[in-house]
């Protein structure tokens, strides 16, 4: 250790250090354990202890063996005091085994299993996001509740709810059999795409309390990644991502006033971003794996070309979207589909698209209602087209947007 440490540097290397190791910290002691609220309090304090000490102390030269040696003694202490039985005491020996051998070694990275426990069948879905978010990357609950619009009890209850679950279910912490795995990897890449659009509804919004949520997801993406490089749709997901953040602040303009993406400005868009999602997306093509994420990204790709160019390829665009309806006919996939063959082939096409959706699917669905206000005026019936995108504004939350729509309103 380095002694006499600058008392915010030390603080930063802990902050450093929670941001780079908290998810593999977390991991490794919870697959050991098979405790994630066990995990968490001790690597908690291992953390607490980190900034109390290591401004005196100095930071040491391996800032995550420290936590971890910290954690795991942490762990083994509470089993001793608590008198576990001898299967408990089986438990703290092969601990105390492997803490020595750790000393040696590099830490295994288990984050790909914890990312499986959160997303387990056995867990609400409706948890399998905030789970993840709160141990793979370490978020408080009070912001998990905030960016899900919930109070942070609520939130605070639905977590320790779900990892009492993890303990009596005996969910094991193991990435699933080649049999599985296509279908639990959905799941996840599902959460962290959930997770995702509740961060990008905030910065539409311009809502405080999301807008840091679409970089976390992003965060989560990259990791995906890099535990699975050779899964095409976790590359697929994270170029569809990477895409959507990269025009965040083209969205509104220096007046607060939305701004669609066909006029948005590319001069705005963060360009690394759009470089890296351009990488991701030609990587998992090449693997000959075709998925909704990629399809997705490369709809997203094939907009971004067409506003450079100034010509939107418009056919391919709708030949993307009916093989990603033909894959999963979600109504958000078939109003886009409509959208483009109506400006693909022609509107009265894309409207007869729109009317072969089944009626209970759209009525409260803002997106169909702008959409057939959109063709309906393009086939120049100006009084339904009115009356759709009356409807399209009564459904808008965000008042950016509805602004935008009242001005389009004749």
């Amino acid at each position: 250790m380095d002694s006499r440490e600058d008392p915010p540097t030390a603080v930063r290397a802990a902050e450093e250090a929670a941001r780079s190791s908290y998810g593999r910290l977390l991991a490794y002691l919870a697959a050991r354990w098979r405790d994630v609220a066990a995990a968490e309090d001790a690597l908690g304090e291992a953390f607490a202890r980190a900034i109390a000490r290591w401004p005196v102390e100095g930071v040491p030269r391996n800032p995550e063996a420290w936590l971890l040696t910290t954690a795991r003694r942490l762990l083994i202490s509470a089993a001793r005091r608590r008198q576990v039985a001898d299967r408990g005491e089986a438990t703290v020996r092969l601990i105390d085994e492997e803490l020595n051998a750790m000393e040696r070694s590099a830490i295994p990275d288990e984050r790909l299993k914890l990312l499986f426990v959160c997303a387990h069948p056995a867990i609400d879905p409706a948890v399998h996001a905030p789970l993840m978010l709160q141990t793979v990357l370490g978020l408080d609950a009070a912001r998990i509740a905030s960016a899900f619009l919930v109070s942070p009890a609520t939130m605070g209850q639905r977590l320790v709810r779900a990892k009492a679950r993890i303990k009596a279910s005996g969910i094991g912490f193991a990435v699933p059999a080649a049999e599985e795995l296509a279908s639990r990897l959905d799941t996840v890449l599902d959460a962290v795409y959930a997770a995702f659009g509740s961060g990008w509804d905030g910065i539409a919004a311009d809502d405080p309390r999301t807008r840091g949520l679409a970089e976390e997801a992003v965060w989560l993406g990259r990791v995906l990644v890099d535990l699975l490089p050779e899964e095409p749709e976790a590359r697929g997901l994270l170029a569809l991502m990477l895409h959507a953040h990269a025009r965040r602040e083209a969205r509104r303009d220096a007046t607060g006033r939305f701004v669609p993406l066909a006029e948005q400005d590319p001069d705005a868009w963060d360009w690394p971003l759009v470089r890296e999602a351009e990488g991701q997306l030609r990587r998992a093509a090449a693997q000959g794996r075709l998925g909704r994420y990629q399809m997705e990204a490369a709809i997203q790709s094939a907009h971004v070309q067409g506003l450079i160019s100034g010509h939107v390829p418009w056919p391919a665009i709708a030949g993307l979207y009916a093989a990603l309806t033909a894959l999963t006919p979600a109504i958000g996939a078939r109003v886009s589909h409509a959208v483009a063959v109506g400006e693909a082939a022609s509107a009265a096409a894309g409207l007869a698209m729109l009317d072969a959706i089944d009626g209970e699917r759209i009525g409260a669905y803002q997106p169909y209602w702008v959409a057939r206000a959109t063709l309906l005026r393009r086939t120049g019936d100006e009084a339904r087209a009115r009356t759709a995108l009356e409807r399209a504004i009564g459904l808008t939350e965000d008042p950016a947007v509805r602004a935008f729509l009242l001005t389009q309103v004749r």
